[in-house]
């Protein structure tokens, strides 16, 4: 079965996790009896630094859109069962609580739409070439090398 990709994009504009469900269901034409998805909101914290994070911007390398196309493409046949899977990140300034990263899956079942989720989540996060500049209440700021 093939997986239909029906988003893997970069966005500067808000996403939302209703409009990736929507789009997985609607490809998946009432076959899907699972649909799960994922969304990373930017923090107020973060573990390495005592002050508050009170905003963020993602800046990414022109190859981000094609890596995050490939990525998305075949981390979506290494699970049986899932039907269509969209997937977003932002790039720009964002703050906090706004959605940075969106996945959804649709499946046949509820373990491969979650198995699915979990790994494109995180071979998104290690491949994808996305850098986090966070600012904090302090004044200080921090790059983190990857979303």
């Amino acid at each position: 079965m093939t997986v239909l990709v029906v988003r893997a994009a970069l966005a500067t504009d808000p996403i939302d996790l209703p409009s990736h469900e929507q789009l997985v269901a609607d490809a998946a034409a009432g076959t899907a009896g699972a649909i799960v998805g994922f969304a990373g909101a930017v923090r107020n914290h973060d573990g390495t630094h005592a002050s508050s994070v009170t905003k963020l911007s993602y800046s990414s390398h022109p190859s981000a859109p094609a890596v995050l196309a490939e990525v998305v493409d075949e981390v979506s046949m290494t699970v049986t069962g899932v039907r269509a899977v969209a997937v977003s990140h932002r790039v720009g300034d964002l703050d906090v609580g706004d959605v940075a990263f969106v996945v959804a899956v649709a499946a046949d079942h509820r373990a491969p739409a979650f198995e699915l989720c979990a790994r494109l989540v995180d071979e998104v996060k290690a491949q994808l070439p996305v850098w986090k500049h966070q600012i904090f209440a302090d004044g200080s700021d921090e790059w983190v090398g990857s979303a």
